[in-house]
């Protein structure tokens, strides 16, 4: 009975479902594969004042992931995967608003402007805001990161008539 109640673009509410499925699992899998790098990477202990580190664990944030979704939309021929950036942006978006709201003290950012103090938090190493734990790199610029690498690799693994 439900089969017959179409949606949108003619879908069914069993395709939507699918749908949000598939989603859920590129998500997944782009933060899993993020998770496993980071999870290399703490193996060899890097000095976590360095800068390097983290410059390598930004680039493999958007690369190994690119390659993931690549590899995984080649497989499964599913276009899903090329819409899991919009979840990066809503996680982007809550990791700004969490460092907005985040009181500030001495050594912690405390006379910065609100785009200096997400700037520091996410992507300055030399000179971080001391907000978040020193975490936010790993929330606010990885994460998404890793989704819009995920979410293009997905669109090159469709082809030129997909994108």
């Amino acid at each position: 009975m439900t089969e017959d109640f179409e949606v949108s673009q003619g879908k069914s509410i069993g395709d939507l479902g699918r749908e949000a499925v598939w989603f859920a699992a590129h998500t997944i899998f782009a933060i899993l594969t993020l998770f496993g790098m980071v999870a290399v990477m703490w193996m060899f202990h890097p000095d976590p004042n360095a800068i390097n580190p983290k410059l390598l664990a930004t680039v493999l944030a958007v690369l190994l992931p690119m390659v993931v979704g690549f590899l995984i939309t080649k497989v499964t021929t599913n276009d899903i995967g090329r819409y899991v950036w919009i979840f990066g942006l809503i996680i982007f978006a809550i990791a700004c608003v969490t460092v907005i709201d985040l009181p500030t003290g001495p050594g912690q950012c405390e006379h910065c402007t609100l785009m200096e103090r997400l700037w520091r938090t996410f992507f300055d190493f030399r000179n971080g805001s001391g907000l978040m734990g020193g975490n936010g790199p790993l929330i606010g610029a990885w994460i998404p990161l890793s989704l819009f690498g995920y979410a293009f690799g997905s669109k090159m693994a469709l082809g030129a008539e997909q994108l």
